[in-house]
């Protein structure tokens, strides 16, 4: 069971480093459309549009980056992949909901979201004129070697999506480092995470391509074992884990250009 299993203590300070998290994989429990590969690293809707939900096998560790790509589009639906986090233990639900919105939303103790750059982010705790004074960041910092979210740095290079080796490959990836193709598109890679706050809550990120959207939840039990969710729906047909080396696994974000912006 990974750490986050046991309760976080808020109160002490955080440590320097703590042991990498292990790698991620899907549940053994997951919606009647899908397939998950041997590895436990794929998974696929085989039919349909729905029923396509799947689970992290494990909680996740603060911090950690639940990271999936979309390795296959099919075309003729409407409506993308969701994503997001849930209190609840996939090997205890009666049956998989057919839904993630709002099916399993609806269960409680679940935060998913459909994924957009505009519609998943939550207000700044000290108002919309905050929010609205905060200038955009240039898209050259995207090219940072680290991300940071609130009090974590997480290494860059492989939250961004890749093409495929070819004659345009290099336009192709530029476009991904800028993050200025759709979310959703083919081999774009999307994370979510949570990040414990002083109060006992945590606040629930997702990530696009590398960059931080701010937080999509707030009020999230840090204490209670956090799994991820991944709604394989519609278009999305096919996506793959990507495994995070975190080297050190530094809970503290240090100072960079990033975090300053």
């Amino acid at each position: 069971m990974a750490a986050v299993s046991e309760p976080v203590d808020l109160g002490a300070p955080w440590r320097a480093a703590r042991p990498e998290p292990p790698p991620t994989r899907f549940h053994r429990v997951h919606g009647a459309n899908i397939r998950v590969d041997p590895s436990g690293t794929r998974a696929t809707r085989v039919e349909s549009f729905a029923h396509g939900l799947c689970f992290s096998r494990e909680p996740l560790a603060p911090g950690q980056v639940f990271l999936v790509e979309i390795e296959e589009k099919e075309l003729g639906w409407c409506g993308h992949l969701r994503l997001g986090l849930t209190a609840l233990d996939p090997a205890t639900l009666a049956a998989v909901p057919e839904f993630s919105l709002p099916d399993l939303v609806s269960l409680g103790h679940t935060w998913v979201f459909a994924i957009t750059r505009h519609h998943n982010r939550v207000p700044r705790e000290d108002g919309p004129e905050a929010e609205a004074a905060v200038p955009s960041r240039p898209p050259a910092l995207l090219v940072e070697p680290y991300l940071c979210i609130e009090q974590f740095r997480i290494p860059r290079d492989r939250l961004v999506g890749r093409s495929r080796p070819g004659l345009y490959s290099h336009l192709l990836d530029q476009l991904y480092e800028l993050n200025v193709l759709p979310p959703t598109a083919r081999r774009s890679r999307l994370g979510v995470l949570f990040c414990p706050r002083p109060d006992g809550t945590a606040d629930m990120h997702i990530v696009i391509n590398g960059e931080d959207m701010g937080p999509s939840a707030r009020g999230l039990p840090a204490a209670q074992p956090l799994y991820a969710v991944v709604d394989v729906f519609a278009s999305t047909k096919s996506v793959r884990l990507v495994q995070l080396e975190y080297g050190s696994f530094f809970p503290q974000c240090r100072p960079c250009r990033l975090c300053a912006a």
